[in-house]
């Protein structure tokens, strides 16, 4: 159990998470910062953030938030520096900010298509341009995506997320091969269903009450229950740690067997 641990081992990385504050951005920023790393937590919402440092805090850990829209090409390259400038390197970034809009091509005004293409697809084109320079000054690094079953298949009402979670998936294989000889390795985990903020938002969207929304996603798959954050968690410390060190370019799926 030691020697796994090791290899699991995060001490000395310095790790950059996006949409950190809530979720499962905030699981694996504390999932990271129990093996070692360093965290610098990023999200447009300042109390939850701060109010998630405070409590890895509590546990242990060291991380710091910094307030960032990464639809912002200011405030990536930004919170890149800013991350350098604490803890002069940085070695994992995990690209997880994200925005669900529960509605059709017909349905969707312009400025949604805009604001979940930009969130997720453009956002982790910004802290990679800003991130890989370091990475590659260090010496290499591991770069995640949050992508969605709905990135691999089409998925109802929902046709901006879907386009920006299968963007994100071929970005990481076209990242991978473009950055590999700097060491860097890029992958995607694709979660199912989550309980989440994001979920929990799609049922209200939908008019769904909550409970039925829950236990009608959690149905059609073999381990028939929601995901929690931890069980992503889990996938995104895997491709941060060593144990994934000759993996780049894939895309593991996180789902109870839903695309099975």
């Amino acid at each position: 159990m030691e020697r796994n641990r090791n290899v699991l081992s995060l001490d000395g990385k310095v790790a950059v998470i996006s949409g950190a504050a809530s979720g499962i951005g905030y699981a694996s920023a504390k999932l990271m910062a129990d093996f070692g790393a360093k965290v610098v937590m990023l999200d447009i919402n300042q109390s939850l953030g701060k109010e998630a440092v405070h409590n890895i805090s509590l546990s242990g850990g060291m991380a710091e938030f910094i307030e960032c829209d990464v639809t912002s090409r200011e405030d990536c390259e930004k919170a890149i520096n800013k991350a350098k400038e604490l803890f002069g390197r940085v070695d994992i970034l995990f690209n997880n900010a994200g925005v669900a809009i529960r509605k059709n091509v017909v349905e969707l005004d312009e400025k949604d298509w805009d604001l979940v293409v930009d969130v997720s697809l453009k956002g982790a084109y910004l802290l990679s341009k800003y991130a890989i320079p370091i990475m590659a000054e260090g010496g290499g690094g591991s770069i995640i995506n949050t992508g969605s079953g709905w990135g691999l298949k089409g998925g109802d009402n929902a046709a901006a997320y879907c386009a920006a979670k299968g963007g994100l998936v071929n970005l990481t294989r076209a990242m991978a091969i473009d950055h590999g000889k700097e060491n860097i390795r890029v992958n995607c985990v694709c979660p199912g269903d989550t309980d989440t903020p994001l979920l929990r938002s799609e049922g209200k969207q939908l008019g769904i009450e909550e409970d039925l929304f829950l236990k009608s996603s959690a149905k059609g798959r073999p381990i028939e229950r929601l995901g929690t954050p931890d069980d992503i968690a889990n996938a995104v410390l895997f491709f941060a740690s060593n144990l994934s060190t000759w993996i780049t370019g894939s895309t593991l799926i996180v789902d109870g067997g839903g695309l099975a």
